[in-house]
């Protein structure tokens, strides 16, 4: 089988934020906009996918994730300068406020075994809390304002500003359901200072646990494993991407942000999308690009791989580094769902 690629026929109409695949069905997907929506898209039931639901909220929707079941999301956002973090309903579109942060927020994830949503916020805060309740959330403070967040099975990993990173053990976070309405100084499990240079733009965690990859703003991903002992630590690596020769000299590169950061569900390989409109796929165990896709029409905003790695949704908008700060003209943001062929996933020494 060759890869194809589809382009759904009703994205949002202002720059996406977030995407989110289904945990359980491989074809629906769930994007956040800047246009104050929450869509979901059953992206294979007709030609050009099937818008199947819009939740409209208050303001811009800056990150979503699935929860328990295929009728449940949770959102987060900018309220008039308050984060909002809401179930969302996606039968009957009924938004349900679960807690405020006093500032806005773009991240939040759902365990599933544990039941546990946590939405990071810009007033340097986590908030953790059982959707099963109607508790108040257990707060956790933060030392800087986070950027993003990744979950793996064992490990909570928080980017932040400074080039701060907090990795903590989900045991111990779970756990907090039980303080509700607190504040609680946590200790991280691993407290890092990030191998790039530049401010962290996204994080993502390794599915078979091991450890995770970070992105810059400048142009580089970095890949770090778990295990503190000297011989892991000495595997971690970090290269350049993302970088296209200058127009006015071919010997200048100019270097664009690395937005957004995917790990295969099944062969452990990840994609990362750029400011420069290009997708690659890399082996992280060696150390190689895989292949790279031929360039989007604007910046890759946000990646997703579908649960059963089958599916690779890319969204296209314009970004900063193209200089554009008004909102983004109808027909500019773009969501594309790439088919892989049998076996595009996989490393470079995969069998």
């Amino acid at each position: 089988m060759t890869s194809s690629q589809l382009e759904l026929a009703s994205p949002p109409t202002d720059a996406i934020s977030s995407l989110s695949y289904s945990p359980q069905t491989p074809t629906l997907l769930l994007a956040s906009s800047w246009d104050k929506n929450v869509y979901l898209y059953s992206t294979h039931q007709q030609p050009g996918g099937c818008p199947k639901k819009a939740v409209e909220h208050k303001a811009p929707v800056l990150g979503v994730c699935f929860g328990k079941d295929d009728a449940e999301a949770f959102s987060v956002g900018l309220d008039g300068g308050v984060m909002r973090r809401v179930r969302v309903d996606l039968e009957s579109g009924y938004l349900y406020e679960l807690s405020r942060h006093s500032a806005g927020a773009k991240s939040i994830v759902y365990h599933p075994e544990t039941s546990t949503v946590i939405s990071a916020s810009w007033d340097s805060t986590l908030h953790i809390h059982d959707p099963r309740s109607f508790n108040s959330p257990t707060t956790i403070p933060l030392p800087h304002k986070p950027f993003t967040l990744s979950l793996s099975s064992t490990k909570l990993v928080v980017g932040m500003a400074s080039r701060a990173l907090h990795i903590y053990a989900l045991p111990s976070i779970t756990s907090l359901h039980s303080q509700s309405g607190q504040t609680v100084n946590l200790e991280p499990w691993q407290r890092r200072e990030s191998s790039l240079k530049f401010m962290t733009r996204t994080v993502a965690c390794m599915p078979n646990d091991d450890g995770y990859a970070t992105s810059s703003i400048e142009g580089r991903v970095a890949v770090e494993w778990f295990d503190p002992s000297p011989a892991s630590q000495a595997r971690k690596y970090a290269f350049k991407c993302h970088r296209q020769p200058s127009a006015e000299n071919s010997n200048v590169d100019v270097v664009y942000p690395v937005n957004a950061l995917a790990f295969h569900p099944v062969h452990g390989t990840f994609a990362s999308g750029g400011g420069d409109g290009l997708v690659a796929l890399w082996d992280a165990v060696a150390k190689r690009r895989i292949r790279q896709y031929q360039r989007y029409p604007q910046s890759i905003a946000a990646l997703a791989f579908s649960c059963d790695g089958k599916y690779l949704a890319v969204a296209s908008c314009p970004g900063f580094e193209d200089g554009k700060e008004d909102l983004v003209a109808e027909g500019e943001t773009k969501l594309f769902i790439r088919e892989l062929a049998d076996g595009e996933g996989k490393g470079k020494g995969a069998k």
